[in-house]
């Protein structure tokens, strides 16, 4: 396996491109409150994929950038979490990693335990536990979520600008209508009971192209 490269799979607001960007080169997202310093290497990845992972999304905690839950990523929920997968740099993955986890960028993480053997911690915080979801191409696909299952979060309800972001980002990945990303997000655990979909179906903006394509893992040029 080459780990000189790997993937980070978005299934947040970092679904959308240009909000991943503050990431890469720095700035600060339309909507958010957090200023982001940026990569060692602000390149843009160098390949995209649009892909499904076995579970779920749920919305726990506050966010101190939009307020309200944040997403989280737990295999054990039914179905299928819809996510976008960034080809990185080492470096920039823990640049990435380091930021998310508020801590200053420059530290190379030892990432050995998650590529082998699928879970680990680098801490006891939100976004400080590293999951492997998947190979491709030779490189590990990793994402990061917090430490423990949906089922023991402390849920709670995310705000519009937030939600508005995700659906963005789920149209732009997966060339998804504002209905079905409204639907998925409101069938969230977290959203569910607080968002309609009706309603986050309103945050999202005009009708885009239809196009059409494949389900699975599968590259963001295979639409559907």
């Amino acid at each position: 396996m080459d780990e000189s490269s790997l993937w980070y799979v978005a299934y947040g607001s970092n679904l959308f491109r240009a909000r991943f960007a503050c990431y890469l080169s720095g700035g600060r997202p339309a909507g958010g409150a957090r200023h982001y310093t940026g990569c060692r290497d602000p390149r843009p990845a160098r390949a995209e994929l649009s892909v499904t992972l076995p579970g779920g999304i749920y919305f726990a905690l506050t966010s101190r950038v939009w307020g309200g839950g944040m997403a989280f990523y737990d295999a054990a929920l039914p179905g299928r979490a819809a996510a976008r997968a960034y080809l990185l740099t080492r470096p920039q993955f823990c640049d990435v990693v380091s930021q998310e986890m508020r801590r200053d960028v420059g530290v190379d993480h030892d990432l050995s335990e998650a590529v082998a053997h699928g879970r680990q911690r680098l801490g006891p915080g939100r976004y400080e536990t590293i999951v492997k979801v998947g190979e491709r191409g030779g490189h590990p696909m990793l994402t990061f979520t917090a430490p423990h299952p949906s089922s023991a979060a402390e849920l709670n309800a995310p705000t519009a600008p937030y939600l508005a972001m995700l659906g963005n980002g789920l149209r732009e990945a997966h060339d998804w209508s504002a209905a079905r990303a409204a639907a998925y997000l409101a069938a969230c655990p977290g959203a569910s009971g607080a968002w309609t979909r009706e309603r986050i179906a309103a945050l999202l903006g005009p009708p885009r192209p239809p196009a059409g394509g494949a389900g699975g893992l599968r590259s963001s040029h295979e639409r559907r």
